[in-house]
Protein backbone atom coordinates (compact mmCIF):
# COMPACT_ATOMS: atom_id res chain seq x y z
CA UNK A 1 0.00 0.00 0.00
CA UNK A 2 1.34 3.35 -0.84
CA UNK A 3 2.30 5.77 1.87
CA UNK A 4 0.21 9.33 1.95
CA UNK A 5 2.32 12.21 1.81
CA UNK A 6 1.75 13.20 5.34
CA UNK A 7 2.27 9.67 6.14
CA UNK A 8 6.01 9.42 4.19
CA UNK A 9 6.68 12.99 6.13
CA UNK A 10 6.19 11.25 9.46
CA UNK A 11 8.16 8.13 8.55
CA UNK A 12 11.07 11.07 7.81
CA UNK A 13 10.47 13.01 11.07
CA UNK A 14 10.86 9.75 12.81
CA UNK A 15 13.93 8.70 11.41
CA UNK A 16 15.46 12.12 11.85
CA UNK A 17 14.63 11.84 15.19
CA UNK A 18 16.49 8.37 15.28
CA UNK A 19 19.52 10.21 13.77
CA UNK A 20 19.86 13.06 15.91
CA UNK A 21 20.12 10.56 18.73
CA UNK A 22 22.79 8.14 17.01
CA UNK A 23 24.66 11.28 15.89
CA UNK A 24 24.70 11.47 19.64
CA UNK A 25 26.59 8.23 20.38
CA UNK A 26 28.79 8.77 17.31
CA UNK A 27 29.98 12.12 18.21
CA UNK A 28 30.79 10.32 21.37
CA UNK A 29 32.94 7.70 19.72
CA UNK A 30 34.28 8.98 16.97
CA UNK A 31 37.95 9.79 16.33
CA UNK A 32 38.76 13.30 17.00
CA UNK A 33 39.74 13.63 12.85
CA UNK A 34 36.23 13.24 12.45
CA UNK A 35 34.39 14.80 14.93
CA UNK A 36 33.91 18.17 13.00
CA UNK A 37 31.91 15.63 10.11
CA UNK A 38 29.84 14.36 12.65
CA UNK A 39 28.99 17.31 13.89
CA UNK A 40 28.27 19.00 10.71
CA UNK A 41 25.95 15.67 10.23
CA UNK A 42 24.36 16.07 13.29
CA UNK A 43 23.60 19.45 13.07
CA UNK A 44 22.12 18.76 9.23
CA UNK A 45 19.63 16.16 11.22
CA UNK A 46 18.56 18.41 13.45
CA UNK A 47 17.81 21.40 11.12
CA UNK A 48 15.82 18.44 8.56
CA UNK A 49 14.08 17.60 12.25
CA UNK A 50 12.45 20.66 12.60
CA UNK A 51 11.91 21.54 8.57
CA UNK A 52 9.94 17.72 8.93
CA UNK A 53 8.43 19.32 12.06
CA UNK A 54 6.88 22.24 9.90
CA UNK A 55 5.80 20.32 6.99
CA UNK A 56 3.59 17.77 9.07
CA UNK A 57 1.97 20.75 10.63
CA UNK A 58 1.34 21.82 7.42
CA UNK A 59 0.16 19.09 5.69
CA UNK A 60 -2.54 19.25 8.56
CA UNK A 61 -0.93 16.88 10.96
CA UNK A 62 1.06 16.62 14.56
CA UNK A 63 4.32 15.73 14.71
CA UNK A 64 5.45 12.58 15.77
CA UNK A 65 7.51 12.97 18.81
CA UNK A 66 11.42 11.55 19.68
CA UNK A 67 11.43 8.42 21.69
CA UNK A 68 13.34 8.66 24.72
CA UNK A 69 15.50 6.03 23.65
CA UNK A 70 16.79 4.30 20.49
CA UNK A 71 17.89 0.82 20.05
CA UNK A 72 21.12 0.71 17.96
CA UNK A 73 21.76 -1.91 15.69
CA UNK A 74 25.33 -3.36 17.30
CA UNK A 75 27.53 -2.04 19.91
CA UNK A 76 29.48 1.10 19.24
CA UNK A 77 32.58 1.11 21.53
CA UNK A 78 34.66 3.06 19.80
CA UNK A 79 36.06 4.92 16.45
CA UNK A 80 35.33 2.03 13.45
CA UNK A 81 31.96 1.27 15.29
CA UNK A 82 30.96 4.55 14.99
CA UNK A 83 31.89 5.25 11.34
CA UNK A 84 29.81 2.23 10.43
CA UNK A 85 26.95 3.36 12.43
CA UNK A 86 26.98 7.16 10.59
CA UNK A 87 27.05 5.04 7.64
CA UNK A 88 23.89 3.14 8.93
CA UNK A 89 22.01 5.63 9.91
CA UNK A 90 22.50 7.73 6.79
CA UNK A 91 21.39 4.61 5.12
CA UNK A 92 18.43 4.16 7.02
CA UNK A 93 17.55 8.03 6.26
CA UNK A 94 17.78 7.64 2.59
CA UNK A 95 15.35 4.74 2.61
CA UNK A 96 12.73 7.04 4.17
CA UNK A 97 13.48 9.52 1.72
CA UNK A 98 13.33 7.38 -1.17
CA UNK A 99 9.55 6.74 0.53
CA UNK A 100 8.68 10.14 0.39
CA UNK A 101 9.93 11.18 -3.20
CA UNK A 102 7.51 8.17 -4.23
CA UNK A 103 4.68 9.08 -2.03
CA UNK A 104 5.39 12.90 -2.64
CA UNK A 105 4.39 15.48 -5.29
CA UNK A 106 5.73 18.74 -6.93
CA UNK A 107 7.84 20.85 -4.59
CA UNK A 108 8.40 18.66 -1.61
CA UNK A 109 9.09 15.85 -3.90
CA UNK A 110 12.10 17.74 -5.33
CA UNK A 111 13.20 18.64 -1.80
CA UNK A 112 12.98 14.89 -0.66
CA UNK A 113 15.35 13.76 -3.70
CA UNK A 114 17.70 16.57 -2.44
CA UNK A 115 17.42 15.17 1.25
CA UNK A 116 17.86 11.52 0.05
CA UNK A 117 21.37 12.83 -2.35
CA UNK A 118 22.57 14.55 1.13
CA UNK A 119 21.96 11.28 3.18
CA UNK A 120 23.83 9.34 -0.04
CA UNK A 121 26.54 11.61 0.09
CA UNK A 122 27.30 11.14 3.65
CA UNK A 123 26.85 7.55 3.88
CA UNK A 124 29.49 7.56 1.02
CA UNK A 125 31.92 10.01 3.06
CA UNK A 126 31.49 7.68 6.27
CA UNK A 127 31.39 4.20 4.11
CA UNK A 128 34.00 5.24 2.11
CA UNK A 129 32.16 3.64 -1.09
CA UNK A 130 28.73 4.37 -2.53
CA UNK A 131 25.88 2.58 -3.06
CA UNK A 132 23.96 2.64 -7.17
CA UNK A 133 20.36 3.43 -6.02
CA UNK A 134 20.24 4.75 -2.21
CA UNK A 135 17.26 3.70 -0.75
CA UNK A 136 16.59 1.10 -2.64
CA UNK A 137 19.01 -1.83 -1.48
CA UNK A 138 18.75 -0.59 1.74
CA UNK A 139 14.73 -0.96 1.38
CA UNK A 140 14.86 -4.22 -0.14
CA UNK A 141 17.35 -5.85 2.18
CA UNK A 142 14.18 -4.72 5.10
CA UNK A 143 17.21 -2.93 7.00
CA UNK A 144 14.83 1.00 7.18
CA UNK A 145 13.10 0.00 9.95
CA UNK A 146 11.60 2.76 12.16
CA UNK A 147 9.28 0.78 14.28
CA UNK A 148 9.25 0.30 17.79
CA UNK A 149 11.41 -2.60 19.49
CA UNK A 150 9.53 -4.77 21.16
CA UNK A 151 12.61 -6.32 22.61
CA UNK A 152 13.78 -2.82 24.60
CA UNK A 153 10.88 -0.81 25.15
CA UNK A 154 13.00 1.71 22.73
CA UNK A 155 12.66 2.47 19.16
CA UNK A 156 15.37 0.58 16.91
CA UNK A 157 17.25 3.09 14.95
Amino acid sequence: MALTPLAAVQAALAAEHAAVYGYGVIGARVSPGRADEARTAYDAHRARRDTLRRTVTDLGGTPVAAEPAYALPFPVPDSAAAIRLAAELEDRVAAVYADLVRAATADLRAEAAGWLREAAVRAVRWRGESVAFPGLAERAAGTADTSPSASSGATAL
